[in-house]
């Protein structure tokens, strides 16, 4: 350190004495006066003294009671480092309808959570259906599908077809054949696989039907019921077929127990089955013998 004149020296070198043992104090880096304040004077500490730069902060963090350093120890004036986990958007719960309910039962259905076919109404068992899966995955069980259970169950199935959703029956019919507008008519459709029993043009019912499989195929054309038997049994098939109404050779439309357990993911022998039996019954009870028939795409 340079100084001009003796008195100035020692008043210098006593004002350095004095700011070193603030240093070593304070811990802190003193600035020289004079010409050499821009060179600072940095002062070592002792080993093993602690400085107020080399201390950990006393922020509330260290292990709790068992064992895990969580951060957030129950000291006066701790913060939680954890945030509210906001709840997931709910999408569906029990009381809803629709196609979108429909699809959320088809993919349950995929890994064996339900076991119903798709009926669009969210009900007692997809709820509890939704819950066990949520519980399976860790997921809150609330039994209310919400965007984080949709998205976890959308990932582990694939796209449901138009007869995974009306598995059971329940879809849509289409606009009756021109063939079907006049007179008495069982208005059959293979598009839509449903039935319309249809007077002069309207349609006093309609129900969802299955036909024959690729081997052994519903014919289609106009034909009529040429006999009615209410507790017939196949003497091919040795199978019951309940309200009976033939028209084409073997060809029948009868109430099938199969069609009405197991829905679209089984076939007939060529008839047409439906699957509601108080509605086949009803049919019946007024259909007559030389009624039309048109089955149509």
């Amino acid at each position: 350190m340079r100084t001009r004149g003796m008195g100035r020296s020692t008043a210098v070198l006593a004002v350095g004495a004095v700011g070193a043992a603030l240093a070593v104090l304070c811990g802190c880096t003193v600035q020289a006066s004079g010409d050499d304040r821009h060179s600072p004077v940095r002062i070592e500490l002792p080993s093993g003294t602690p400085s107020a730069k080399s201390a950990p902060p006393d922020d509330g963090a260290g292990d709790n009671d068992d064992g895990h350093d969580d951060g957030n120890d129950d000291k006066p004036g701790a913060t939680p480092t954890t945030a509210p986990v906001t709840p997931a958007a709910v999408l569906w719960s029990r009381g809803d309808e629709g196609r979108d309910v429909r699809e959320l039962q088809a993919r349950l259905r995929q890994i064996a959570w339900l076991f119903d076919g798709p009926t669009g109404t969210y009900d007692d068992l997809t709820e509890q259906a939704v819950r066990g899966f949520q519980g399976k995955r860790g997921l809150p069980r609330t039994g209310k599908t919400d965007e984080v259970t949709w998205q976890r169950l959308v990932k582990m199935t694939r796209e449901p077809g138009k007869w995974d959703l009306y598995l059971m029956g329940g879809q849509p019919a289409d606009a009756p054949d021109a063939r079907c507008l006049t007179g008495r008519v069982l208005c059959i459709s293979k598009s839509s696989r449903t039935l319309r029993w249809m007077i002069d043009g309207r349609t006093v019912l309609t129900v969802p039907v299955r036909f024959g499989s690729q081997y052994t195929p519903t014919r289609e054309g106009v034909f009529s019921v040429y006999w009615k038997s209410r507790h017939h049994v196949s003497t091919l098939y040795d199978s019951p077929m309940p309200y009976a109404m033939f028209f084409s050779g073997g060809q029948a439309v009868h109430y099938s127990s199969d069609f009405a357990a197991t829905g679209y993911a089984g076939a007939s022998h060529g008839c047409v089955n439906v699957r509601d039996e108080r509605a086949i019954s009803e049919m019946f009870a007024q259909v007559r013998t030389g009624d039309k028939v048109v089955v149509h795409w």
